[in-house]
């Protein structure tokens, strides 16, 4: 499947006009709360009304396919920032307002939001901490952990599989990789929740001004941690981080905070919204749920097949470095790519009958954790994590069920639900 074009043919003789910007069909529109609800159907019109089109609303080229996408994510004529080749304005664009400072401050020192050779610096760091070997040895403590939390829920007769179970998982796993202490975890979700509202189309003042105030105090908190851990290492990630500083790695203290505040969001946000979103799935797919419950061996399949049928991700952003072309559209250099992986993900040109829930899916290239140099450095924590809880709610609960027809949250980028209220 050619994807896209590494060079421009030779000149014609007359050369055409160039395209005109595709602009999307009606159906997609992501303040819309039908579209939010479902966004597959309006996905699939767009895949069929070309491969590249402009979205004037958010000043965006929309990719829709798995093969752009995919290619898109390892080119490096993209990137997550600009600001290592380029100032603001010489990029064509307008700096964030003084008053968000502190949010970008802890942003863009946050590998993911760094380009080489400052991201390769930083996450050569990092993965020390997410070897498989490391990650393994993780495997027993997220076990337990999943068993406890799905026992007290079965104990109570139901509750919110939101809070009671996905997401109190992966935060406590990434707090005790990180060395936050039990008793000063509980600020972390909320912090975080406030701080990933910023990763929406067009974020509202007030969004922002939550955002700002979490950045603030998420960073004194880590001030605090990191002076702490100066004076008593442990066996933790953030005296591995200083001890790498120490050495000499040029690794700053805002980019540790970041890079802590980015493994933390990171660790637990697309966690969280798998399971919620794939539980939902199995509730609305009983025959899937029946065949999962009867062969426990399907859980690995199941846990791909649920993060690529409904992607906790469905948008990720690249800035265009050098000018691109695809299908024959130029994209400028200064121009923003919107890569919708929840599109990829539902690509007939890939997966037979994307539609269709299949936990016995056996190819299955899903996009989920992104792909490139930016490729997802907890996804084995994260499959361990989701296999574990599915695998003590399949043991412990073997009739869990819906209570309620869940609230789903009103964003588009970050897809979850409110809650999901379920009994035994």
């Amino acid at each position: 499947m050619a994807a896209i074009n590494p060079s421009k043919p030779s000149a014609p003789s007359k050369t055409p006009a160039p395209p005109k910007p595709s602009a999307p069909p009606k159906s997609f529109d992501p303040w819309d709360q039908t579209f939010v609800e479902d966004p597959y159907p309006a996905y699939a019109d767009l895949r069929a009304h070309g491969r590249v089109h402009y979205y004037e609303p958010t000043d965006q080229w929309l990719i829709p396919h798995h093969a752009d996408v995919s290619a898109l994510l390892r080119d490096r004529r993209l990137g997550r920032t600009y600001q290592h080749r380029f100032t603001h304005e010489d990029f064509g664009r307008t700096a964030p307002p003084p008053e968000h400072e502190p949010f970008h401050v802890l942003n863009d020192h946050g590998m993911l939001d760094l380009e080489p050779p400052d991201h390769t610096r930083i996450r050569r760091l990092v993965s020390k901490a997410f070897t498989p070997r490391t990650v393994d040895r993780l495997r027993p403590y997220v076990d337990r952990l999943a068993s406890e939390l799905v026992g007290a829920l079965v104990a109570a007769g139901g509750g919110d599989l939101l809070k009671d179970v996905a997401e109190p998982l992966p935060v406590a796993v990434i707090a005790e990789m990180l060395g936050i202490p039990e008793s000063e975890r509980a600020q972390l979700r909320p912090w975080s929740a406030d701080i990933c509202g910023m990763y929406e189309l067009s974020p509202s003042e007030e969004t922002a001004q939550k955002a700002v105030r979490a950045s603030v105090e998420f960073t004194q908190f880590l001030r605090e941690l990191i002076a702490v851990r100066r004076k008593e290492p442990g066996d933790d990630l953030v005296s591995g981080l200083i001890a790498a500083h120490d050495e000499g790695d040029r690794l700053s203290e805002q980019e540790m905070i970041s890079t802590c505040v980015l493994l933390l969001n990171a660790g637990h946000e697309a966690t969280v919204n798998a399971t919620v979103n794939g539980w939902w799935a199995l509730f609305r797919h009983p025959e899937q749920l029946a065949a999962l419950r009867a062969d426990r061996g399907l859980v690995g399949t199941a846990v791909e097949e649920l993060m690529r049928y409904d992607t906790p991700l469905q948008l990720f952003e690249r800035w265009v470095l050098d000018e691109i072309e695809v299908d024959g559209t130029v994209i400028p250099r200064g121009s923003e790519v919107a890569l919708l992986f929840g599109s990829a993900n539902h690509d007939p040109a890939v997966f037979t009958d994307p539609g269709t829930l299949d936990l016995s899916r056996g190819e299955n290239p899903h996009i989920s954790f992104s792909a490139g140099i930016h490729y997802c450095i907890g996804a084995p924590l994260a499959r361990i994590e989701l296999a574990a809880s599915m695998g003590a709610l399949l043991e412990q609960a073997p009739s869990l069920r819906p209570a309620a027809d869940p609230r789903r949250k009103p964003n588009f980028v970050i897809r979850g639900l409110e809650e999901l209220l379920v009994e035994v």
